[in-house]
């Protein structure tokens, strides 16, 4: 099976430009592509899975990936899929985020002489001219085109800014550059990204040419991709430091039963005809998959280590009888966090950061979806005495599928 026949076995591909050249060029190991990171958070997320496991299997091909880092297209901000703007983030910010990106994508590409690159656009955006880049690419767009285009639809209804509308230009010149110095023959995004894409692949032929052999593939990371990003309205972050790899393990482990086989495919290295044994699991066999998921995708992330300690301390957890596990999250309690021997529930959740704010741990405790050890916490106000800290600690099980442990 040759790699573009995969990539559409498992479901990856959206839509594209240029069908048989692309096929021509990834088969062959002769295509240098690119995908965008806008660096908006201090560490990418689970909705960035599926690019970078794209990336992987492309160079394991023998294809070229470029990282685009964004840290000139993240002053603006992108507003496909947004009902409001994003946060402004400082120069300062965004330089930061976009070096902790660095360190993780390490993990998943091999970035050594000549086999990929890591570039980021501030490198050339931020010192346009701005009437200078008018001249040269404002002709090329049409705003009748533009406004019609799917990344803008949600953003027109309550508004959107002069400042948002540049970012179309901004990301299609990205495309035109690279194609220009690196040799960049082609760029996938997620399917919310046809527009943009298309507005880079159009202005590198109205500037250089109907030849100029540029193609666009767009993936279903609108559809699903995007969907993984984000748990109980938490993202779910490829940093350990914010998601813990059980953290981490607990969420792949309790993917809905209509998502796993799906997530299988797309995202582990899993071999195809071993995927497609599983296509008939059902009932307790789905568990079994979600287990294989989330065991592959800890593993690809935080090394196997760290995946066999997530899945032991899950099985010792949900079995009979299984007391604290010891690779469980955990907060570590001062003298100073208790009064008079106690200290509230509602504390303890904004101490390891469970909830956050008061106000949301007070809901969370009415609704009943707060327990210490076995018992259901009843009243908002409910305090836990200091010697239940003692010897292993206590478990504080959040809603149905985070757990956490509290030691002394």
């Amino acid at each position: 099976m040759t790699i573009f026949d995969e990539l559409k076995a498992r479901g990856l591909i959206a839509q594209m430009t240029n069908e048989e050249e692309i096929k021509d060029l990834i088969n062959n190991g002769k295509a240098t592509f690119y995908i965008g990171f806008d660096c908006t958070a201090d560490s990418l997320t689970a909705g960035h899975f599926m690019a970078l496991t794209l990336m992987k299997r492309l160079q394991m091909a023998g294809n070229k990936p470029i990282a685009l880092i964004g840290g000139g297209t993240t002053m603006i901000g992108d507003p496909s899929g947004r009902t409001d703007m994003r946060k402004m983030l400082t120069k300062e910010d965004i330089d930061h985020n976009a070096a902790c990106f660095k360190r993780q994508m390490e993990q998943f590409i091999d970035f050594s002489e000549g086999k990929a690159m890591m570039i980021n656009n501030a490198d050339w955006l931020l010192n346009l001219n701005y009437v200078e880049m008018l001249r040269d690419v404002g002709a090329c767009f049409s705003v009748n085109n533009m406004l019609r285009a799917e990344c803008y639809k949600q953003r027109m209804e309550k508004g959107l800014s002069f400042l948002e509308f540049n970012y179309m230009i901004m990301q299609s010149y990205d495309f035109y550059y690279l194609f220009q110095k690196y040799d960049c023959n082609l760029q996938f995004g997620g399917d919310d990204q046809w527009s943009n894409m298309l507005g880079g692949t159009e202005l590198i032929r109205r500037k250089l040419g109907k030849d100029a052999n540029a193609m666009t593939i767009t993936l279903l990371t609108d559809s699903q991709g995007k969907k993984m990003g984000k748990t109980a309205g938490n993202a779910v972050w490829l940093d350990p430091n914010k998601t813990s790899p059980f953290d981490f393990y607990q969420y792949w482990r309790n993917v809905a039963d209509a998502d796993v086989l799906k997530c299988i495919r797309m995202l582990t290295f899993l071999p195809l005809e071993q995927i497609d044994e599983m296509d008939t699991w059902e009932g307790s066999q789905l568990n079994t998959a979600k287990e294989i998921l989330a065991y592959e995708l800890t593993k690809l992330v935080h090394g196997e280590e760290e995946a066999v300690k997530a899945q032991n301390a899950a099985k010792a957890l949900f079995s009979k009888g299984g007391a604290a596990a010891a690779d469980m999250p955990t907060t570590v309690l001062t003298d100073e966090d208790f009064s008079d021997g106690k200290i509230s529930v509602i504390d303890m959740l904004l101490k390891a950061q469970l909830c956050a704010s008061k106000s949301e741990a007070r809901r969370l405790i009415q609704q009943g979806g707060v327990f210490c050890g076995d018992e259901k916490v009843a009243a908002f106000d409910a305090v836990i005495d200091s010697s239940a800290f003692d010897g292993e600690g206590l478990i504080v099980k959040k809603g149905k599928k985070t757990y956490h442990k509290f030691i002394k």
